[in-house]
């Protein structure tokens, strides 16, 4: 499925970028077709300093014919002439085709993932003008379904942006009828083959460029890399691979997956997705901080006591157990999700904003952290809890979990950076379900103002007039500054106010989804928010003996009821670094 390494098209004349044929022969064009795909110039006179100049060809389309056996190429090679040439051109004069065109296939298409979030995010982006002119969506799965069918499926999740909706029907009914589906099996070729000849009658000729989105189980994942690089990439144009996490539940499953992708794919055809890098408040980290003077000097150990990532989800499994207890919360949403937060919030200043030199410096961060120790993680699992006269089950009651299931539904963990900006810093981890709100944001408490004048004014306890950065990333999106001010009035009182930045009320339009941003990216070739092999590497080093000791000793989690704030041991993980949890009290969550 990779890109072409090189694209040398040959005809009767070969034009040079300035104009002049530099090259008159009846010359063919030997292809070879393999995982690597390369295309090379069958010519003796082709002078050797014209291939780092820029050329222009007049043949372009092409149809396959099977090369003759006594070819020398360790490859299936495909001989192409200039009256195959000709003969398949639209126009059938050879003419150079300008356009372009995308193909987004989903790969498993009849899944919640699909219908929930990837079709929306297509619509979206097409009801905002963002996908190209040219571009058609296939479906991709096992079960059988017509295109109607689909479109049908698709458009039961379909809605359109606020601040637009006179035209809502009228896009709907243009973009679905832009959307097919193709019925075949996961681990066939000859499938993706028959996928390909459809995909290529859509493209009618003109550059194709093809996004493939795996929607599906990591254990299918190579499997469908393989048949679509053999036989369902573009010879064209470039072919992508977005892959759906979970990567892996450990540093050797996750290497194993990694070496089974690149068996077919070069590194830069994959994009990892993690949805939580596509989030507003997470990718306005770094605008906030580099380009904001008053806060770049105190992004350090220095004036920062601790940092604090929170994740909390106000229900449980609710009937999808089956799934979350062979990954639990740790693989879930610590390892990917917030770890990714804390590398793009601790990472040191880029180069520049190009995807390698951002992704270069998280790297650097993750190699840096020690790695996790039970002696710094509290695991819980809900129970059962009745409020206001309704019981709420609990994590095993749940009829897809195993009753003497030890999968921990809460995590708490501190973690340290041993480097020079950061050394000493806890960067405090929490993330569990069913607890007493749905909340994910970032708390940056800096320290105590040394020699505070009016610390009398405070009382004992210093950590009321600690200054609080908050960066609220879901839900109701906000960035606030807590700081000290005195309440009007003759008296010398203080108090603890907000400097507030509430998205809904500052800008009066809809956040696009995570998924519109992160799609875009891929089909654009922008490559910051997704991760690296390396990367990934590095994460999963970090967690991989913590997840061995816990699973091998059997550890068992710290019950604490359905809607409840977490078991009692986070609170006296925090306190063993002498930190508070910013979001204890409803004070503290204004």
């Amino acid at each position: 499925m990779a890109s072409p390494i090189s694209w040398h098209m040959c005809s009767n004349k070969l034009l040079s970028a300035y104009g002049e044929p530099f090259l008159e022969s009846s010359s063919v064009l030997s292809i070879r077709h393999g995982p690597f795909t390369s295309l090379l110039l069958s010519c003796s006179s082709l002078p050797p300093t014209t291939l780092s100049a820029p050329v222009y060809y007049r043949s372009f389309f092409f149809k396959r014919r099977k090369a003759p056996s006594s070819s020398a190429s360790p490859y299936n090679s495909v001989l192409i002439t200039q009256e195959d040439a000709k003969s398949t051109s639209p126009a059938g004069d050879g003419a150079i085709s300008t356009e372009s065109t995308v193909t987004i296939t989903v790969v498993g298409a009849s899944g919640d993932l699909a219908k929930k979030k990837i079709f929306p995010a297509l619509f979206a982006l097409y009801y905002e003008g963002c996908l190209p002119k040219h571009f058609t969506v296939f479906g991709y799965a096992r079960s059988k379904m017509t295109d109607e069918e689909l479109r049908n499926m698709i458009s039961a999740t379909l809605t359109c942006r606020i601040d637009q909706r006179e035209n809502c029907g009228e896009k709907m009914d243009k973009f679905l009828q832009r959307c097919f589906y193709h019925s075949g099996q996961y681990n066939s070729e000859e499938c993706f083959g028959q996928l390909s000849k459809k995909l290529e009658e859509h493209e009618a000729g003109r550059l194709a460029n093809r996004l493939f989105y795996l929607s599906i189980p990591p254990d299918i994942f190579v499997d469908v890399a393989r048949c679509a690089s053999h036989s369902a990439t573009s010879l064209r144009g470039w072919t992508r691979v977005i892959v759906e996490k979970p990567f892996g539940r450990d540093s050797q499953s996750s290497a194993e997956l990694t070496r089974g992708l690149k068996q077919h794919l070069k590194e830069e055809q994959i994009y990892r997705i993690d949805h939580y890098l596509g989030k507003e408040l997470v990718e306005n980290l770094s605008v906030l901080r580099f380009s904001n003077l008053v806060f770049e000097p105190l992004w350090s150990r220095q004036y920062i006591r601790n940092v604090q990532l929170i994740f909390s989800e106000d229900f449980g499994t609710e009937g999808r157990g089956g799934y979350f207890d062979s990954y639990g919360i740790i693989r879930d949403i610590m390892q990917n999700h917030l770890l990714q937060i804390l590398a793009l919030f601790a990472m040191e200043p880029p180069v520049t904003l190009d995807a390698e030199d951002i992704r270069n410096e998280k790297v650097k961060v993750l190699r840096s952290m020690r790695v996790l120790s039970s002696e710094d993680v509290v695991v819980g699992q809900y129970k059962s809890h009745t409020r206001g006269g309704i019981k709420y089950p609990g994590y095993t009651e749940d009829k897809t979990v195993p009753n003497n299931s030890l999968t921990p539904t809460f995590a708490a963990a501190a973690l340290f950076i041993d480097n020079a900006r950061w050394d000493g810093v806890p960067f405090l981890m929490k993330a569990g379900k069913a607890l007493h709100t749905k909340r994910a944001e970032i708390r940056v408490q800096f320290r105590h103002v040394p020699g505070n004048l009016y610390k009398r004014n405070f009382g004992s306890d210093l950590d009321l007039a600690t200054n609080e950065l908050v960066i609220r990333v879901q839900p109701d999106e906000a960035i606030y500054l807590k700081i000290n001010n005195k309440v009007p009035g003759l008296g010398m009182r203080l108090d603890r106010s907000n400097l507030h930045l509430h998205y809904a009320a500052r800008y009066n339009r809809e956040i696009p989804d995570a998924y519109e941003r992160l799609i875009l990216d891929a089909i654009e070739g922008e490559r910051r928010l997704f991760i690296r092999s390396d990367e990934l590497d590095a994460a999963w080093a970090l967690f991989t003996p913590l997840l061995n000791e816990l699973e091998s000793n059997k550890v068992a989690p710290e019950f604490y009821p359905y809607g409840s704030r977490g078991p009692i041991g986070a609170y006296y993980l925090a306190a063993k670094y002498n930190v508070r949890w910013g979001d204890a009290n409803s004070e503290l969550t204004t």
